[in-house]
């Protein structure tokens, strides 16, 4: 699944048969001995109130007393004691978000909507900023969005794709050693237990985002009698025998289901100098003929020996479709493109090379989590067929990636279920370029009578105090301090 906010996708039991359900650690008991309190110190931007610790957990829960990672955490707590029902945990999306800066975004809005309703936690998943992180030592070439990201030669070749991934997991094997390997989604839900434990709390309450979802997902499958209120927002498909392979493949229908938003707004008189086209319908050939010409014109950009390619292009454009602000941006890299006495300043989001732990934990986590096909010849077919129905993704979500050569996962992905109680309330856009809507009704229907699902009639990845509307804020806010939810699926026009 695409990163969020960063530089990566059918009935309630009784509570005996919840408590059943209860997925442990190899090597793990079910009444683990309480934890050491946590050392908590102030962090974060002044006036919110937000503090620090350090948390350690097993590197392999199967042997709890081998080696221990740290994981940064943090927490905003409630100033309205006689308000406050419990912990809200916010799961950031990625992989690779990190649980404590996004607590410093969203913590303002949070602890307004929610009026003291819950003490506010996060922490960095392992791999992940503050918390142990492990590296692969790439090339700063190979450390790039636009190279992460596999995106084919401008004849649609998969040749360079191949070496690069195949160079990629061999270094990651090479120099991560068994720390890389211990970044999966299924550890992350058991760090995520683990910090419940220390923070003395017989439940949580959580709103996970993007990738975050299905860390949710996870987590309420495996331990569903220690959730009280969960939201995830801008879910992505389960499936477990494909999981980020799936997401990154469905991305190609969320940038067709997205790019018109764009379109119309690009079209828009309002736009002056940033309108790109007097209608709509001629922005998408305009940006499909622009990638091309720069796919063998690159043009110089301000950043020295890194011109603006088509790729580079592209690469812009699926981080631009994420949210409104970001159409102002790319339309002007696109007139900067399009004028041969402009310099384009390249977005280092697509461009610039992202510290090495950043790029091993991008490509570890949805590598180590499921086997992903080898068959080179299968991915040439299948890069053909996507680039002729999908070119605004020019057949760069079914290419090859490093998974392809990485070592076979440690244990199998979780399989999402409806069971477990019905306190899970979805929220999603009609307009996703991450995690399109579709990806996301199966979600809903993995989690059955669990769930209610909440639509909003917009484009954009992530909806809740987001890129959403006040119909569906109202829903997620309304269920988290009250626990009310629609009584069945809810749109938000």
């Amino acid at each position: 699944m695409t990163t969020y906010g960063r530089t990566s996708l059918v009935l309630a039991l009784s509570a005996a048969a919840v408590a059943a359900t209860l997925t442990v650690a190899p090597g793990a008991t079910a009444s683990a001995a309480a934890l050491p309190g946590l050392s908590w110190e102030p962090c974060g931007p002044a006036g919110l109130g937000q503090e620090c610790a350090t948390l350690s957990v097993p590197q392999d829960y199967a042997k709890p007393a081998g080696p221990q990672l740290s994981l940064a955490v943090s927490r905003i707590r409630s100033e309205r004691p006689e308000a406050r029902r419990g912990t809200l945990v916010v799961i950031p999306g990625g992989p690779g978000g990190s649980g404590v800066q996004r607590l410093s975004q969203k913590g303002p809005a949070l602890v307004d909507v929610l009026d003291g309703t819950y003490d506010l936690v996060a922490f960095d998943p392992r791999g992940v900023g503050g918390s142990s992180t492990a590296n692969c030592g790439l090339d700063p070439e190979d450390r790039r969005m636009v190279t992460l990201r596999s995106w084919p030669a401008a004849d649609g070749s998969i040749d360079e794709n191949v070496a690069r991934s195949r160079r990629t997991a061999e270094a990651c094997l090479r120099n991560g050693g068994e720390r890389l390997r211990s970044f999966t989604t299924a550890n992350q839900a058991r760090d995520l237990d683990r910090f419940r434990q220390a923070l003395g709390e017989e439940k949580l309450s959580a709103w996970g985002v993007s990738y975050g979802t299905y860390v949710g997902a996870v987590y309420a499958t495996k331990y569903p009698h220690r959730t009280d209120r969960w939201v995830l927002d801008s879910s992505a498909d389960p499936n477990p025998e494909r999981v980020a392979r799936g997401w990154l493949a469905d991305m190609a229908k969320g940038a067709e289901d997205r790019f018109p938003d764009f379109a119309t707004w690009a079209a828009d008189p309002a736009r002056g100098e940033l309108r790109l086209a007097e209608h709509s319908s001629d922005v998408r050939p305009l940006i499909l003929d622009l990638a091309a010409r720069l796919d063998h014109e690159p043009k110089d950009s301000t950043t020295p020996g890194t011109p603006l390619t088509g790729n580079i292009l592209r690469q812009s454009l699926q981080n631009a479709l994420y949210s409104d602000t970001a159409f102002a941006p790319f339309a002007e890299l696109v007139r900067s493109a399009q004028d041969p006495k402009s310099i384009p300043v390249l977005p280092a989001q697509s461009s610039a090379a992202m510290p090495d732990s950043d790029a091993a934990l991008s490509v570890a986590v949805i590598c180590n989590d499921v086997k992903w096909p080898r068959s080179v010849r299968a991915h040439e077919r299948a890069v053909a067929v996507d680039r002729a129905r999908h070119p605004l993704t020019a057949g760069m979500p079914v290419n090859m990636t490093p998974c392809s050569f990485w070592q076979p996962p440690a244990e199998k992905p979780t399989r999402i279920t409806d069971r477990g109680p019905s306190n899970i309330l979805m929220i999603q856009s009609l307009r996703d370029p991450s995690t399109p809507y579709a990806s996301g009704l199966r979600m809903r229907e993995a989690l059955g009578a669990r769930a209610r699902l909440v639509t909003v009639d917009k484009g954009g990845h992530g909806m809740y105090l987001g890129n959403g509307n006040a119909c569906g804020n109202a829903a997620v806010t309304t269920f988290l301090k009250t626990g009310e939810r629609p009584a069945g699926d809810a749109y938000c026009g």
